[in-house]
């Protein structure tokens, strides 16, 4: 299983969900990869200093560098997550060979709606740490869902 988050510019929302699933995956040791993109992302970019102090208050360290949306990317990932509605619709839109396979992640995760992943970026740490704990959370539905093989 390869699953490609997606958010705006890679350094809050989509490398968080990309840290968060990362360490389930290690721990569970099934193989699945992971990885984050944003659709307007600055290559190479670091996360923002939140989501890093952030993810180290789960005990994670993630060396990320930011990437942009790209076909090899698409390509490669079996699930598409988009943090927004306007993420899907916009990856929608530049890939539609892989309509299939993009849902936003709330949508995927069995939540009722099309809720939106709020942006932290520009935001607080306690910001940040709501928006992980959303994360964390929707993973925990992720994770069920494609640990019961659906």
């Amino acid at each position: 299983m390869r699953i490609l988050f997606v958010c705006t510019g890679n350094t809050c929302r989509s490398p968080m969900a990309e840290a968060l699933l990362r360490e389930r995956i290690q721990a569970a040791g099934n193989g699945w990869e992971v990885r984050s993109a944003g659709v307007a992302a600055y290559e190479g970019q670091p996360a923002s200093s939140q989501a890093v102090q952030v993810m180290a208050e789960y005990g994670i360290t993630h060396q990320h560098q930011a990437s942009r949306v790209n076909s090899d990317l698409v390509e490669w990932a079996d699930v598409i997550l988009t943090m927004t509605g306007s993420h899907k619709s916009l990856l929608n839109s530049y890939f539609p060979e892989a309509q299939s396979k993009v849902f936003t992640l709330m949508e995927f995760a069995g939540v009722e709606g099309l809720g939106d992943i709020a942006d932290p970026f520009g935001g607080s740490v306690d910001d940040y740490r709501r928006c992980a704990q959303e994360l964390d959370g929707l993973l925990d539905r992720l994770w069920n869902r494609l640990s019961a093989g659906e």
